[in-house]
């Protein structure tokens, strides 16, 4: 399999002149991660690492497919104008992996979403698929949060939009401080549940499960 694709040419007597080639991603990775076998001292020929640069090639194409996505698509294909709701929609729980981009390290855990609606609503599934795509990328938990409220605020134009993230932190516990107990919370509160401190405890209220 040719993992090169030709980027220019030149034709002269009926030849393609290659001027200059390109190296695919997936190759690109591939090279790179046999690279840094060898400078950890080991020997990317053996028989447990020789497939291995390709293993992990592939593993980050997954992990950050969402950056061949397109947040507000999703949202756009799936928005409804014809009920006449105006109470709180609440996602909770939903599960998500993603890496920091500090360390390349993983971080995951779940997060809860609400809105406020005013003119539309939006399919129910779309807001776990909007938190996938960001959180499969390169992130940090607080760019996350607010990507999220940001593009549902944008989108939907609502009332308002809650988000909180919980998530544990493997460069905390792997390395660093390695804190084995730690958990990050963070929050991002637009319109209605800024202002509005009834409908903010509202939301955090059945997010906790707490009632007073």
């Amino acid at each position: 399999m040719n993992n090169r694709r030709l980027v220019r040419g030149r034709v002269r007597n009926g030849k393609v002149t290659i001027l200059k080639e390109q190296t695919s991603p997936l190759r690109g990775m591939e090279e790179n991660v046999r690279q840094i076998l060898e400078y950890m001292g080991e020997d990317p020929e053996r028989e447990g690492l020789l497939k291995t640069p390709a293993r992990v090639a592939r593993a980050f194409e997954y992990l950050t497919k969402g950056y061949a996505q397109d947040p507000k698509a999703i949202i756009s294909q799936a928005k409804f104008t014809d009920e006449d709701y105006q109470e709180m929609v609440l996602v909770r729980d939903i599960d998500f992996f993603s890496l920091c981009e500090h360390h390349i390290l993983p971080f995951f855990g779940r997060a809860h979403v609400a809105y406020l609606p005013r003119h539309h609503i939006v399919g129910l599934s779309k807001i776990p698929r909007l938190v996938e795509v960001f959180s499969r990328r390169l992130q940090v938990q607080e760019r996350l949060t607010t990507q999220i409220a940001n593009t549902l605020m944008e989108e939907l134009d609502p009332l308002g939009v809650g988000v909180i993230i919980k998530a544990e932190h493997l460069c905390m516990r792997m390395r660093g401080v390695e804190k084995q107990n730690s958990v990050v919370t963070t929050s991002a509160m637009l319109g209605a549940f800024r202002t509005q401190q009834a409908t903010r405890e509202e939301f955090i209220t059945l997010v906790t499960g707490n009632q007073r």
